[in-house]
């Protein structure tokens, strides 16, 4: 995996920043047993118990997910004076988080959950929990808490909504206005179909299902992900982050990055949002971007589901996993610049040799992939600069591409010989050349040397121009023309 993740995720905590979560804190409990037959007394099944443990749940989980990840974690949150409450507390005292800003409530019970299961099966569960709003002995002292822990200067505040009542709308907005003074990240998980209590965030983190009820349609809307950037726009958000299970994590910010999901087994997703929105925050506090602490928190949750229950990610499990290769390296040669830039520092401190070639690459054939086979053979790496649908249809014609720009550098991506794939939006790649200084620009010989954009700024920092034979017969255009004949 790459080096750059690996030695983000070795820094985590070494650094004097901490992070912030309020939110509906629970108690998870698991009583795991064997069911081999059915009572006797009704048609329910008899589950022999022979193992129970507790686990932190919502909020509580954000929060032992950065404790474990390596991060220093303060938590606001209201339990109940009751059992389950000490145990939470218990729970997270153990783990380094502080509990200074959590309230403990003599009205309302500790949030709870009590899952009966027999091997991995949930057979019922049962929840500890009040319908009741907060009173306002409960505002003021989570109103102090807050107040308090926004002074402690936090570098990110996460917000973990599971619509029990602690998160108003004005407890919601005081919030994000202090933090925006501040120029403090706030990260949102939300929940409900009114999101309007979150506007001015930085981000929000729903799941497919969310996102279609906050955008007021259905699940299955082909037009989901432009109906979720028109509510970014409404929302005043600088990011939406759509995770959507099997089909991978969203991207929205000035553009769509779709990041495909990459594990290999599925034993149970829940908590899988805690854990998405806590490494995304702790990427954020580490200068990874955006889309580079999203496609950590993509590792970090197929890690999570694959185990059964509310189980947070740690350090040691998400460095094992980028160093086992346990997820695939394809759908993370798709970069920005400054992934890129960050690729190309290493290879050259490698002594690797860098080709650079660009183009639409619509309706990838067998004559794109020799192509790019044989760039890759003039050097050591191959980065691939792609052409976005906007500059396409400029080249092309309103009717192209035919495959859009996100799809296009996710199947180059898969190529063998190529190392890394960049959208580049200009008229020409002439910008990202002279960023990335490459030892090698290829290009199709059916330019000349002197055609070739980039050519002699190559030259000029001592690279070459390499002319790639085509092969003949193989074009976007003549499949074009042979499906619509």
């Amino acid at each position: 995996m790459s080096d750059l993740f690996l030695e983000a995720v070795k820094q985590f905590g070494k650094n004097n920043q901490h992070a912030l979560v309020i939110g509906d804190m629970m108690l998870d409990r698991y009583l795991i047993g064997y069911a081999g037959r059915i009572s006797p007394e009704a048609p329910v099944p008899i589950v022999l118990l022979n193992q129970q443990n507790e686990r932190a749940g919502g909020a509580a989980n954000v929060a032992a997910n950065l404790a474990l990840l390596g991060i220093k974690t303060h938590i606001i949150g209201c339990v109940g004076d009751d059992s389950e409450g000490v145990n939470l507390f218990k729970l997270l005292q153990q783990m380094g988080i502080d509990t200074s800003g959590v309230y403990t409530s003599k009205n309302r019970p500790t949030i709870a959950k009590t899952r009966v299961l027999s091997g991995h099966q949930q057979m019922l569960r049962l929840d500890q929990e009040s319908n009741a709003a907060f009173n306002a002995a409960e505002n003021s002292g989570l109103k102090a808490a807050i107040q308090l822990q926004l002074a402690l200067k936090p570098s990110v505040v996460i917000l973990s909504d599971y619509a029990k009542g602690l998160l108003s709308e004005a407890t919601s907005q005081a919030i994000i206005a202090k933090c925006k003074a501040s120029n403090i990240t706030v990260l949102v998980d939300p929940k409900g179909r009114d999101y309007s209590k979150y506007r001015g965030a930085t981000a929000l983190t729903p799941n497919k299902k969310e996102t279609a009820e906050a955008c007021e349609t259905n699940i299955d809307d082909d037009d989901l992900i432009i109906k979720a950037s028109a509510l970014k726009q409404k929302l005043q958000l600088e990011f939406l982050a759509v995770t959507r299970g099997e089909e991978g994590i969203s991207l929205i910010d000035d553009k769509t990055h779709h990041l495909p999901a990459i594990a290999k087994k599925v034993f149970d997703v829940s908590g899988a949002g805690d854990t998405v929105i806590a490494t995304l925050a702790a990427g954020l506090m580490h200068n990874l971007s955006v889309l580079q602490s999203l496609q950590l928190a993509n590792i970090a949750a197929a890690v999570v589901v694959g185990k059964v229950g509310t189980v947070p990610i740690s350090q040691s499990d998400l460095l094992e996993a980028l160093a086992s290769h346990q997820v695939s390296e394809q759908a993370y040669k798709v970069c920005d610049l400054d992934a890129i830039n960050l690729k190309v520092n290493a290879w050259k401190k490698a002594n690797q040799k860098i080709v650079f070639t660009n183009g639409c690459f619509d309706l990838l054939h067998a004559g794109h992939v020799t192509y790019l086979e044989a760039a890759k053979k003039r050097g050591d790496k191959l980065i691939l600069g792609l052409n976005t649908d906007r500059s396409v249809s400029a080249i092309k014609g309103p009717a192209r591409p035919v495959v859009n720009e996100n799809d296009r550098a996710r199947v180059l991506a898969a190529l063998e010989s190529v190392d890394a794939v960049i959208l580049f939006d200009e008229d020409t790649p002439l910008s990202l050349i002279n960023a990335i200084k490459p030892n090698v620009i290829a290009k199709g010989s059916d330019y000349s040397a002197e055609q070739v954009v980039g050519g002699k700024e190559v030259q000029s920092w001592g690279g070459e121009i390499a002319l790639i034979d085509l092969v003949e017969g193989r074009s976007t255009s003549t499949i074009i023309k042979k499906i619509n004949s």
